[in-house]
């Protein structure tokens, strides 16, 4: 029988989404100069622009590209890109987790594409992105939030390629570098790496999807929340802080707020180095664990945010489904009951399995605090004590 851990974690928060904030975290830190006031006014439009300019700047946009802030997380973003630059091309959608899936069935079911590929492949895997025509629109989600598994490169994104390519971004932005100019459309959501309050969400757009977004009108309805254009140009306001809808003004203070402390610890940069330093040690940790395997067998593929594992073994493997299926849930239940770790059960729709998020807002000696309290849970599990 594993002894008992000593040490809990001082921090936690293993969520991937939304993460962990970032150790020192303090909501009387948080501005409350544009609390109570319009979004429209001087004071609550300024900092809407201060958010969107401190993102710029620390992704390393270029600066032809537009960034806005739009309503309905990552989700919203993303659907809105979909919604109003898909249809005069062929397209392409693919995915290899819960989330690609669902901008699949949205490209089935709701737009109704008359033109459409689309590429799956299994939890853990990528499909054939090479096979992608260049001519293209294509759809795909960086990192798979849900599997673990990212691109390993963009090599297959030609550099003067005809179509628009729309990249969720949401779980590796802040963590891994985006090929800016391959990248015409590009989403995330405040609540993922950077640990901020969820619900917004933001586009960035390149020259050449202005271009598509002003010389296109779909043959769907678009709703308020989607429609970028004014006059037949797109509405620039949007992307200098004049918000769709009414946005949270906390939030957005709690975004900058994390967005300054990233910067004050060196930028995208820094926030790389911890998420691969976080990642190595939880990727080390399952190849040294005969017990456990990476749901991503290819190294290049795996994800330096939320790092997903499975079960293995003559023991787990002599279990039925369902038996199989409840040692996760056990895990996770047993160290949330003692304060150890929240909220790293894996996704409801992914294969039984455990996902621990490793962006640069957890702290290393938290994550060497929970892999122990892991293994002790498992041995309870095993001999039947839990």
């Amino acid at each position: 029988m594993t002894d008992t851990p000593a040490l809990k974690p001082e921090r936690p928060f293993f969520s991937s989404g939304p993460t962990a904030k970032f150790k020192g975290w303090s909501a009387e830190n948080l501005s409350t100069e544009a609390l109570g006031r319009s979004h429209r006014s001087a004071t609550g439009k300024a900092r809407l622009k201060y958010a969107i300019d401190l993102s710029k700047e620390l992704l390393g946009v270029p600066e032809d590209y537009l960034v806005g802030i739009m309503p309905g997380s990552d989700t919203g973003a993303l659907e809105c890109a979909m919604w109003t630059m898909l249809g005069p091309k062929p397209a392409t959608v693919a995915a290899w987790e819960s989330f690609g899936n669902v901008w699949i069935q949205d490209a089935v079911k709701q737009l109704k594409l008359s033109d459409l590929t689309t590429l799956d492949a299994p939890y853990g895997e990528i499909p054939d992105l090479a096979s992608i025509p260049q001519d293209n629109d294509v759809v795909f989600t960086w990192n798979g939030t849900t599997s673990g598994a990212r691109i390993p490169d963009t090599d297959w994104l030609a550099a003067d390629r005809e179509g628009v390519t729309i990249n969720d971004a949401t779980s590796a932005i802040f963590a891994q570098e985006m090929d800016w100019p391959k990248l015409d459309a590009t989403t995330y959501s405040w609540q993922k790496v950077m640990g901020s309050e969820a619900q917004h969400g933001m586009l960035i757009l390149s020259p050449k999807a202005v271009e598509r977004i002003e010389s296109y009108d779909p043959d769907w309805p678009l709703p308020k929340l989607f429609r970028l254009k004014k006059g037949g140009k797109i509405n620039t306001a949007i992307f200098e802080g004049a918000t769709i809808n009414t946005p949270s003004l906390l939030a957005t203070e709690d975004y900058i707020l994390a967005l300054e402390w990233a910067k004050s610890i060196g930028g995208r940069k820094a926030m790389f180095e911890r998420a691969d330093a976080n990642a190595k040690l939880v990727t080390d940790w399952i190849e040294a664990t005969p017990w456990l395997r990476n749901m991503v067998s290819d190294p290049a593929k795996r994800t330096n945010t939320g790092v997903c594992f499975v079960f293995q073994g003559d023991w787990y493997e002599s279990l039925s489904e369902e038996e199989q299926a409840a040692v996760p849930k056990k895990i996770a239940k047993m160290l949330e009951e003692r304060h150890v770790g929240y909220d790293f059960n894996g996704y409801r729709d992914a294969p039984p399995s455990l996902r621990i998020w490793c962006g640069g807002t957890v702290e290393q000696e938290d994550l060497k605090r929970l892999l122990p309290w892991i293994e002790w849970a498992y041995e309870e599990v095993k001999g039947g004590r839990a």
